[in-house]
């Protein structure tokens, strides 16, 4: 076993998920390494000023600020943990013939550490003897006719600028899609000056009061109510409409966002003839939901539940032995459900014991995400909003139209074929924003649980400066810490 007598736990992801399985795996005896992308540990949900311009009231534009300064601090505090901050894992091997029979955890994981555009970046090599993966997820995003625009972004981008930056992406912003997390950009906006013309719900009120007629059921999940009061009493006060069954179904403009059509919608989320409107406005931040990182769940081999995200056990580990999820990767369940899932999934890929409180907590945030789903999933009248020149991957500019005639031409309703013929797909982003689209308007056959478009061997872009270097001596592995019995 790496590190000594310590069991050696890898946690990738420094959200709420993985800085909770971090701590948990630390005081249940492990030596942790934590890997993260970002420059600071706190993923998407807890993103920040960077260290040398901290804000005084930090606190202002998040949740549970404090519980993410804890967990921080207590990692930084621990001997037997690393953080590696801008550190990417690029690619994950299985070191066995794909049974898990001959390794405890059969994975191996290349890191390159540095700034993603910067040269001479530091590789590292890492066999753990348990991974825990808390990769999040990312703003799903369906196409709408101009939505390549500049001045479209997704929901995610506008609260990472305006919480990371203090940076608004547009003065006359439309928020639009589907879910809670719309009201929180919509916040996020009006603290850094924007002028937010309205919130537009894909959801019906009908499906919306499925959860939220049912008060008792919030019992279980304390505080999120007064957050949702929350957010309803900041739009009221700066009359900011909430409009439920309507969506921007089109954006307008010579070169950059000037208005968009604003349309309601049925309950298929199809586009009401006649209820088309223009508003005049200069960004829309859009979100229809979350998509899982999967790259390296599915470079691991772990097996994938039909909603498409990492099937896990009571005790969050997936199919492949030595490997544990926790977080969006298994389910889109918000910070409070990563927290709880994480510190189970810590404890046990360290070989500790997980208190039925916490296992209890994370069933009950599991069961208020999925009426979460329930009412706010995507439907598949949507569809109706595009129109043939309707640009759909917007790194290969192909339109709606050109996947429609790939598909009748060549006979095929397999998504890699009409990729390969159309271009889908194959951009830079490599269908990581277009992929689960791609999915649905080729209508491939097959299980729901096959990896499709988030099968990637190389799971981010690498320099071919960088993949040079590795051809190279074997980058050593990481050094375990000193502990107290390492000591002469």
């Amino acid at each position: 076993m790496s590190g000594g007598s310590r069991r050696h736990v890898v946690v990738v992801g420094a959200g709420p998920a993985g800085l909770a399985a971090a701590r948990a795996a630390a005081d249940a005896g492990a030596r942790v390494s934590v890997l993260d992308a970002a420059d600071e540990p706190g993923g998407q949900y807890w993103r920040h000023l960077p260290a040398d311009r901290r804000a005084a009231r930090e606190h202002v534009l998040h949740h549970r600020w404090g519980t993410f300064g804890a967990l921080r601090d207590a990692l930084a505090e621990h001997p037997a943990v690393t953080v590696h901050t801008s550190a990417q894992v690029w690619s994950l091997d299985r070191l066995d013939d794909g049974d898990g029979a001959d390794a405890a955890c059969p994975v191996r994981l290349h890191v390159l550490v540095g700034e993603p555009d910067g040269l001479g970046r530091t590789p590292l090599v890492l066999e753990p003897d348990a991974l825990v993966l808390a990769t999040g997820a990312h703003d799903r995003t369906l196409p709408f006719p101009g939505w390549q625009l500049p001045g479209v972004v997704t929901a995610g981008a506008a609260q990472t600028l305006a919480k990371g930056e203090r940076v608004a992406v547009g003065r006359r912003v439309v928020v639009s899609g589907a879910g809670p997390f719309l009201l929180p950009v919509a916040s996020s906006l009006l603290r850094t000056g924007a002028d937010v013309v309205a919130v537009h719900e894909a959801s019906r009120a009908g499906a919306l009061s499925r959860w939220l007629a049912r008060p008792w059921e919030h019992a279980a999940v304390p505080g999120k109510a007064a957050e949702l009061a929350g957010y309803v009493a900041e739009l009221a006060r700066h009359r900011v409409p909430w409009r439920p069954g309507e969506a921007v179904v089109a954006a307008h403009g010579d070169g950059q966002v000037e208005a968009v059509t604003v349309a309601r919608l049925d309950a298929r989320w199809a586009p009401v003839p006649g209820s088309e409107r223009v508003v005049a406005a200069d960004a829309v931040a859009v979100s229809h939901g979350f998509t899982p990182r999967l790259e390296l769940a599915v470079a691991a081999g772990c097996a994938l539940t039909p909603g498409r995200f990492v099937a896990v056990d009571a005790a969050q580990a997936t199919s492949v032995p030595g490997v544990w999820a926790a977080g969006e990767v298994t389910g889109i369940g918000g910070a409070d459900a990563a927290l709880t899932e994480g510190t189970v999934a810590g404890a046990a890929a360290a070989g500790g014991a997980v208190r039925g409180a916490v296992l209890r907590a994370r069933d009950r945030w599991r069961a208020f995400a999925a009426r979460i789903e329930a009412a706010h999933g995507v439907r598949g009248g949507w569809v109706r909003w595009l129109r043939d020149d309707t640009v759909v991957c917007r790194c290969e500019e192909t339109t709606y139209g050109r996947l429609r005639e790939v598909r009748e031409l060549t006979g095929s309703r397999a998504t890699r074929s009409v990729r390969l013929t159309s271009r889908a797909g194959l951009g830079p982003c490599q269908a990581r924003v277009c992929g689960r689209t791609l999915e649905e308007l080729v209508g491939e056959p097959g299980a729901p649980t096959a990896p499709g478009t988030d099968r990637r061997t190389v799971v981010v872009p690498v320099r071919l400066g960088d993949l040079a270097a590795l051809a190279g001596p074997d980058p050593d592995p990481e050094p375990a810490p000193a502990t107290p019995g390492d000591l002469p």
